[in-house]
């Protein structure tokens, strides 16, 4: 009697594994196209295995410094060829990353910290691949901007990238004054020897709100302080600038602060754009234009007081209009 087996054959429409195939747990080769990668922004330990992978299995890393990056990949015992893709030199570069994706190469995309593209270089490749018809995926991983805002405790239902200001103060202070009225959570990103000066122009436009700034985030050394702007701002100046870079999260302005009638369309404002406000509007637009351009003074009064840009630059001619005269 032959002896029974307890081999269970293969079911229909599966297939035996010959000595050829993949396990089921080993993962597919890495397909072509453009892959932008996350990588960390501080603890190595946040590089995603699937980051790793591709980063191993590329044709070619295109990185913001290819420094960073060389130390990045040896931490993690991992080689890889780099080339250098920046804002400086993406006009030589773009071109030619272009022609290997055209070719069917695999080229992985990252910055020297975070999610590429977010306040870093790589939305003209990312455009330039979709116009193609180049596959794009993304590797996702850290971001400074979510990790600030998810460890500020401000509302986070609604916010506002604004990445970088600008770093001079009447262009800083005209673009927070272009948001001020936003109803979300404001995230900005700065360097922290412009921290002080940021936030005590934040102070200026926005008021006290309430504001969180997270530093070195993910680092031994991560600090996360809360408080109104002018209470961060105070403390700031009056401490030597901390290293690294910092994210700053700003509340959204109160549901009861006053428009003025701006919103109603009501006669509380004349046609020479004084409203209810009277006399305050009429300070605040002599201390901006002391300090500013014209068309900055307005953006930044009509943001922080919600009157129309059009009414509120009536105004500010009608007081500048004696400086003109002889």
């Amino acid at each position: 009697m032959a002896a029974s087996s307890h081999h269970k054959q293969p079911k229909a429409g599966h297939r035996a594994l010959s000595g050829n195939a993949l396990p089921a747990s080993q993962p597919p080769a890495l397909p072509p196209g453009l892959h932008v990668v996350s990588v960390p922004i501080g603890n190595l330990a946040d590089l995603s295995p699937r980051a790793a992978r591709v980063l191993g299995s590329a044709d070619l890393v295109a990185a913001e410094d290819t420094r960073v990056t060389r130390r990045l990949l040896t931490s993690q015992g991992l080689s890889a060829r780099l080339t250098a893709y920046n804002d400086h030199n993406a006009p030589r570069v773009l071109p030619r990353l272009m022609a290997r994706l055209q070719a069917g190469e695999r080229i992985a995309l990252v910055s020297d910290a975070g999610t590429p593209l977010v306040s870093d270089p790589g939305y003209r490749l990312v455009a330039a691949c979709h116009a193609a018809g180049v596959p794009v995926q993304a590797v996702p991983g850290a971001s400074a901007l979510l990790a600030g805002l998810v460890v500020a405790g401000l509302p986070s239902d609604r916010f506002l990238f604004l990445g970088f200001l600008p770093a001079k103060r009447a262009a800083r202070r005209t673009a927070i004054a272009e948001v001020a009225a936003v109803r979300a959570s404001l995230v900005v990103f700065e360097s922290t020897r412009r921290l002080a000066a940021t936030l005590a122009d934040m102070t200026t436009v926005l008021g006290p709100r309430l504001a969180a700034i997270g530093r070195e985030l993910t680092k031994r050394h991560e600090e996360v302080r809360r408080g109104t702007l002018n209470e961060l701002a105070a403390a700031l100046a009056s401490e030597p600038p901390p290293r690294g870079e910092a994210v700053i999260i700003i509340a959204p302005p109160a549901e009861d602060s006053a428009h003025t009638g701006a919103d109603t369309g009501d006669e509380s404002a004349d046609h020479n754009g004084r409203s209810a406000t009277g006399a305050a509007l009429d300070q605040r637009l002599a201390a901006a234009l002391a300090e500013e351009s014209l068309k900055s003074a307005v953006a930044r009064v009509s943001a922080e007081t919600g009157l129309p840009r059009r009414q509120v630059y009536s105004r500010a001619l009608t007081l500048q209009r004696p400086r003109r005269q002889p």
